[in-house]
C-alpha cells in the first residue's frame, strides 16, 4: 500500500502558484513571488513525507498483529494436535489390552471346549462298555432261567428228568450231563445258577485226591483270573485239554470253531428246530444231515454250528457235538469265576474244574450222552 501511494504521489502534477495581476484594494503588497514558491514546496513534501510514515507504520502494525494472531492460533492447534496425540495413544493401549483379553478368552474357551469334549467321549466310551457288559449279563442270566424252565417243565413224576434227579442215573451214565442248553456257546444247562451256589454231587463211590501242583496253579490263576493262555493253569489245559478235544479231521475249520469257542462267538442249534437256510458254502464244506462237517465221515447230524456272524452253518455230528460242549462249558464256567459270579470255595471250585476237564477227556475219547 505504501509503495502504491508513492507512484500515485509521483504522478500527481505539480502544483503551481497563479499570480493576481492586479492587486486588491486595500490589501498589503504580497511578497514576491520567488518566495512564496520555495515556501509551497516545501510544506507540499513535508505533508507526503509524514504520509508516507504514517502507512508505513499502520502497515508495520497490521503486519504484527496478524503475525501475532497466527502464532496464537498456531500455538492453539499445536496444543489439540499434542491432546489428539495422548487420546489416539491412550486408545491404541486400550485396543491392544482389550485384543489381548479376547485372544486369552478365546484360548480359554477353546481350551474348556476341548476338554469338555475329551470328558464327555470317555464317559461315553465307560457308558458304552458297561452297557455292553450289562446286555452279555442279561443274555447269560436268561439263557439260564431258560435252560431251568426247561428241565422243570420236561420232570414229571411219569417220566422225570434226569437232569434234576441224578439219583435215577445207571451208574454207568451218572458221570454224564446235558452240555448244552441254549444256542450260544456260553450258555450250558450244566452251569447253572444252582450250580454256582450249591455244591456239586459227587459221584458215587468215588474217591478223589487234590494234586498239589494243578491246585496250586488254580490258586494262583484265581487270584487274579484271566482268560489269557499264557498263565500255567489255563496252558496246561489248552495242551491237554482243550487243543486235543478240538483237534478234528478238517484242520481249517477245527481252527476257526477253537477261535469261536475261544471268542465266545459260537452258535448251536437243532436242525429240526428251524427251517434250512441256504448255505453260502459248498456242501463238501458244511457237510449235510447224513455228513458231519468237521470229522468229514458220513454220520447222522442233528445239529449245525455257525461261526460268529457269518451267516454259514456247518453240520456236526453227536461226538462232535458233545466234544465242542464240552469244551463250552469249561469256558463258561471260568468266565463266570472271572467276572465273580461264582461264589464258593476254592476247593470246590477247583473240583469242579477238573469234572469239566473230565469231561472234555471224554468227549475227546468218544463218550457223549445218549441225548447228543
Amino acid at each position: 500500500s505504501q509503495t502504491s501511494f508513492e507512484e500515485d504521489s509521483q504522478k500527481q502534477p505539480a502544483v503551481g502558484h497563479w499570480k493576481t495581476l492586479m492587486p486588491s484594494k486595500g490589501s498589503k503588497e504580497e511578497p514576491e513571488p520567488g518566495c512564496q514558491d520555495a515556501g509551497g514546496v516545501d510544506e507540499t513534501q513535508s505533508t507526503e513525507q509524514l504520509n508516507v510514515s504514517r502507512l508505513r507504520s499502520s502497515s508495520v502494525e497490521i503486519r504484527e498483529k496478524g503475525s501475532e494472531f497466527l502464532k496464537e492460533e498456531l500455538h492453539k492447534a499445536q496444543k489439540e494436535l499434542k491432546l489428539k496425540d495422548k487420546e489416539c495413544e491412550r486408545l491404541s493401549k486400550v485396543r491392544e489390552q482389550l485384543e489381548q483379553e479376547l485372544e486369552e478368552l478365546t484360548a480359554s474357551l477353546f481350551e474348556e471346549a476341548h476338554k469338555m469334549v475329551r470328558e464327555a467321549n470317555t464317559k461315553q466310551a465307560a457308558s458304552e462298555k458297561q452297557l455292553r457288559e450289562a446286555r452279555g449279563k442279561i443274555d447269560m442270566l436268561q439263557a439260564e432261567v431258560t435252560a431251568l424252565k426247561t428241565l422243570v417243565i420236561t420232570s414229571t413224576p411219569s417220566s422225570p428228568n434226569r437232569e434234576l434227579h441224578p439219583q435215577l442215573q445207571s451208574p454207568s451214565k451218572a458221570v454224564f450231563r446235558k452240555g448244552h442248553g441254549r444256542n450260544k456257546s456260553t450258555s450250558s444247562a450244566m452251569v447253572s445258577a444252582a450250580s454256582q451256589n450249591v455244591t456239586p454231587e459227587p459221584v458215587s463211590h468215588e474217591c478223589r485226591e487234590v494234586d498239589s501242583i494243578l491246585f496250586a496253579e488254580f490258586q494262583a490263576w484265581k487270584e487274579s483270573p484271566t482268560l489269557d493262555k499264557s498263565c500255567s493253569f489255563l496252558d496246561r489245559i489248552y495242551r491237554e485239554d482243550v487243543g486235543p478235544c478240538l483237534d478234528f479231521t478238517k484242520q481249517e475249520l477245527s481252527e476257526l470253531v477253537r477261535v469261536a469257542v475261544e471268542q465266545n462267538t459260537l452258535t448251536i442249534e437243532p436242525i429240526a428246530s428251524q427251517t434250512l437256510p441256504v448255505v453260502k458254502v459248498s456242501a463238501g464244506e458244511c457237510g449235510g444231515p447224513k455228513k458231519c462237517a468237521l470229522s468229514g465221515l458220513p454220520r447222522t447230524c442233528k445239529h449245525r454250528i455257525m461261526l460268529g456272524d457269518s451267516g454259514n452253518y456247518y453240520y456236526i455230528s453227536p461226538s462232535c457235538r458233545a466234544r465242542i460242549t464240552a469244551v463250552c462249558n469249561f469256558f463258561t464256567y471260568i468266565r463266570y469265576i472271572q467276572q465273580g459270579l461264582v461264589r464258593q470255595d476254592v476247593e470246590l471250585m477247583y473240583w469242579e474244574v477238573m469234572r469239566l476237564r473230565r469231561e472234555m477227556s471224554l468227549a475227546k475219547l468218544g463218550f457223549y450222552p445218549s441225548e447228543m
